[in-house]
């Protein structure tokens, strides 16, 4: 599909828009370079040049975009990282990762520098209904996901206007495509590990999709690795559809490098009797934006979204919630927690819409920030949204020092100061860590809290 070099241009000034920044134009400029050679059809070429197409007409989100207020990216990210090239030949050696989730039992699937790895990802003896593709792979061959088209799938699950969507649909190279068939159980949790090893900065565009049919039940946990000191980008995407009945988990933690640029966005659609339990573990990364779009689509849905972020320095991590209520009778849960040190700075922004149709929903949310320093900031933005009459619902924030009473309490029978405070801290995260089904994995991140903490003092 065509475009005259006026829409190629970013918006000029007499627009009332300010003029492109280096990144706007770099990225205007990549577009062009890469277009013809991403993988895809004839469709999916038509959808990267709209996507693309919306991105030129808003640029960068920036504090002016109430979505974005507290995450300005047209400041953040002032330029691109060139594209990271594909690997000259295939990779033989698994990258050092964190490590933290190194005694889970699961079947790990390998994106190294964008592309995915197929020689050293577990492809063997996969259970009868569990179907994994690279993204790209499957994007070169329209692969058929399910009864569905893969050119059909993409961008299908949530109509979302976000512009780093949008970006990502444009620039998507690779990544890991799941389908767990009708009455599949996994065994095992699928681990998609994602690490960046490049010693310079570059951009990586990630999409993966998941669908569980009906009565599936799986468990994903997405990890993301990068070295310390070098300014990477990652725009990562995540569609997952979960059918009528299924039962599904997922846990991310993100451990990327102390300059790094992590901008990721789930795309989510659940049916009817589904359970959902969603969670995010933040550790690294200069800017984290972790971005949930859900809507419900079914009755009888129980659906659970937390997260939890530790953060230190001038760490920044920004996560933007929306669930959609669409049918009755269904059940919803958001839980996020951020313990800030230093000039570390918390976003959370989450919005519960609770459409007409939804009468007998009972949805939850609350966020609560905790500061161990003077110089940290929280900012708490929950909202409902509410056109049904028959509700529960309810949202809340708070934000706070440790309680004094309590650690004195604590030290008055014989506790240090540090690990009065460290038990205090667990136990403040630990609520939205219960919540993690899978055992081992959870263990593995309250080990990593107590990592966290210990580093601290």
């Amino acid at each position: 599909m065509a475009m005259s070099a006026e829409v190629r241009s970013i918006a000029p000034r007499r627009t009332g828009r300010p003029a492109p920044t280096a990144a706007e134009t770099a990225l205007v400029a990549a577009f062009e370079e890469v277009k013809t050679h991403l993988p895809g059809n004839a469709d999916i070429a038509a959808r990267r040049e709209a996507a693309f197409a919306r991105f030129v007409e808003a640029g960068l989100p920036h504090r002016r975009v109430e979505e974005w207020r507290y995450t300005d990216l047209r400041q953040m990210m002032r330029e691109m990282a060139p594209l990271v090239e594909a690997p000259a030949q295939p990779l033989t050696e698994a990258p050092k990762a964190a490590g933290l989730l190194a005694q889970v039992e699961a079947r790990r699937l390998y994106v190294v520098d964008g592309a995915f790895a197929h020689g050293l990802s577990d492809l063997a003896g996969l259970e009868a209904g569990l179907t994994i593709l690279s993204l790209a792979d499957a994007l070169h061959e329209n692969a058929s996901v399910g009864e569905v088209s893969l050119s059909a799938r993409i961008d299908a699950t949530f109509p979302c206007t976000d512009v780093m969507a949008a970006l990502n649909t444009a620039f998507m190279a690779d990544g890991i495509v799941v389908h767990v068939a009708e009455g599949v159980e996994l065994r095992r949790p699928l681990e998609f590990i994602h690490v960046n090893t490049r010693p310079t900065p570059v951009s990586m565009f990630t999409r993966s999709l998941v669908v569980l049919e009906k009565d599936a039940k799986a468990t994903v946990v997405e990890t993301h690795d990068g070295p310390d000191g070098v300014a990477y980008q990652v725009h990562t995407a995540l569609e997952m559809v979960v059918g009528e009945g299924a039962r599904f988990n997922r846990v991310k933690l993100v451990r990327e490098g102390d300059a790094a640029l992590h901008i990721s966005t789930v795309l989510l659609d659940v049916a009817s009797s589904a359970l959902l339990n969603t969670a995010h573990y933040n550790l690294g990364g200069a800017v984290v934006r972790n971005q949930i779009f859900s809507q419900l689509s079914g009755e009888e849905i129980h659906a659970v979204y937390g997260g939890v972020s530790l953060l230190s320095n001038q760490q920044h991590s920004d996560t933007s919630l929306a669930v959609e209520h669409l049918a009755p009778n269904c059940e919803s849960r958001e839980n996020f927690r951020a313990v800030l040190d230093g000039r570390a700075r918390d976003v959370f922004q989450g919005r519960i819409a609770v459409r007409r149709e939804a009468q007998k929903t009972d949805a939850r949310m609350m966020t609560r920030a905790l500061l161990l320093s003077d110089t940290a900031e929280a900012d708490n933005k929950p909202e409902l949204e509410i056109f049904a009459d028959d509700v529960q619902c309810a949202h809340g924030c708070t934000t706070g020092n440790l309680d004094e009473q309590v650690k004195f309490y604590l030290m008055a029978r014989g506790i240090p100061e540090k690990e009065a405070e460290a038990l205090l801290i667990q136990a403040f995260v630990g609520e939205v860590l219960d919540t993690i089904e899978n055992e081992s994995v959870r263990d593995a991140l309250i080990e990593a809290t107590r990592i966290w903490l210990k580093d601290r003092n």
